[in-house]
């Protein structure tokens, strides 16, 4: 069944249209009509069935029909450090996160960072990414939105406590994830395209970061992050 996240409060009964996008999506790319279902969600956990009543040439009317208890939350709860990186690989990175059932994300600017932008440019990446995260919880299952954290620098958050298990990605790492103790909450830090400077691993380090290696091959910064987020889900999460 079509789903569609709906950034307002739900219940049985209620009668409202669709956001302008979501009645675009499915009055004139799916052509459903009267008398269909869909899945709305909020984000807040659990699923609504809806009925449509009736579609227009710009609106889409529902009726909300019932309330369902589900839940997909992944037990292991990672916060996605992402440094950010240009266009596509971005977009890919946080889509990939959400449907590996991370908790938040967090973009980061690094000392190698090339995307510079303006504060105003910088709110519309925010509203585009966390639009990228709504279309991966439609697509994957998810009853609840990921947070997206504004754009910060890598030093200031670094200076921030964060509880759990910490994590930095570097080639040069000494560990592998089946050498560190099994986590529920953790966080994971993944450089930009150049990769964190040496003194950037090393305060993170100095911070309490477990600098981590994947493999013998270096993996780009749009893959690093979903492989091992990909990993901690099979080790310590429900991927298996």
């Amino acid at each position: 069944m079509t789903r569609i996240h709906v950034a307002e409060p739900l219940a049985v009964d209620a009668r409202f249209p669709l956001p302008d996008a979501a009645a675009h999506h499915v009055g004139q790319v799916l052509r459903m009509r009267q008398g269909e279902l869909l899945t709305l969600f909020n984000g807040a956990g659990g699923e609504y069935d809806a009925v449509i009543e009736s579609v227009e040439r710009r609106a889409v009317h529902v009726r909300v029909e019932n309330y369902r208890e589900i839940e997909r939350e992944s037990p292991l709860s990672v916060t996605l450090a992402q440094c950010v990186s240009k266009g596509e690989r971005m977009d890919y990175a946080v889509q990939k996160a959400v449907e590996l059932g991370v908790a938040a994300i967090v973009p980061l600017l690094s000392a190698r960072s090339v995307v510079r932008l303006d504060g105003e440019r910088w709110e519309k990446k925010l509203d585009h990414w966390r639009g990228v995260v709504a279309s991966a919880c439609e697509q994957s299952g998810r009853t609840r939105m990921p947070h997206v954290y504004p754009v910060q620098k890598l030093d200031a958050w670094l200076a921030a406590s964060h509880p759990g298990a910490r994590f930095v990605l570097a080639p040069g790492g000494h560990h592998g994830l089946h050498e560190v103790q099994r986590a529920q909450e953790a966080v994971l830090l993944v450089g930009p395209e150049g990769g964190l400077a040496d003194e950037e691993v090393a305060l993170a380090v100095h911070r309490g970061f477990t600098a981590l290696c994947l493999g013998p091959r270096v993996l780009r910064t749009e893959t690093a992050g979903v492989a091992a987020l990909a990993a901690m889900q099979v080790l310590w999460g429900d991927l298996g």
